[in-house]
């Protein structure tokens, strides 16, 4: 009837703390490593909306969304129409506006961006829409070699 540690705190003789996974602790100690705030379906901004912590909106936003550091996630019942600018950019829902990601920019399958885009990376995925231009980021030289209006390519065949 008794556990082992109990016996043993009442016969007198210190018990070993037992550490528990979901301690209060740990889980103050988590949350302050992964921040993440969360507009649901229901809510509805106008205007500017600026965060320094992950951000999921699954509401309605009209205006701006700044978060230059950190992550956006569009949840698959947002409908956004606004300028986005965010390190990383993952869209389920509806996006009209324009999206500049220092990072990437992920429109999943359900997804729908109709904005042109500025990013180091893009992933479309099959089901997805996207209607816009997309920027890449800056355009590098091929090489120091300068050629004429003349030049041909040369053909190379192998025997």
């Amino acid at each position: 009837m008794w556990s082992r540690e109990e016996s043993q705190s009442v016969s007198g003789t210190a018990a070993q703390p037992t550490v528990i996974s979901g301690a209060p602790e740990r889980r103050a100690n988590e949350a302050k490593e992964i921040r993440l705030a969360n507009i649901g379906s229901s809510v509805f901004v106008k205007g500017e909306l600026a965060a320094s912590e992950d951000l999921m909106v699954d509401g309605r936003v009209e205006g701006r969304i700044d978060l230059p550091d950190h992550a956006l996630t569009i949840g698959p019942n947002a409908n956004i129409q606004a300028d986005i600018v965010a390190k990383v950019v993952t869209v389920f829902g509806s996006v009209v506006g324009g999206i500049t990601a220092r990072d990437r920019v992920d429109i999943r399958r359900g997804g729908s961006l109709d904005g042109n885009l500025s990013c180091t990376r893009i992933a479309i995925q099959d089901g997805a829409h996207f209607c816009g231009r997309v920027d890449t980021g800056t355009r590098r030289p091929r090489s120091n070699r300068v050629e004429t209006e003349d030049a041909t390519p040369a053909l190379v065949a192998d025997h």
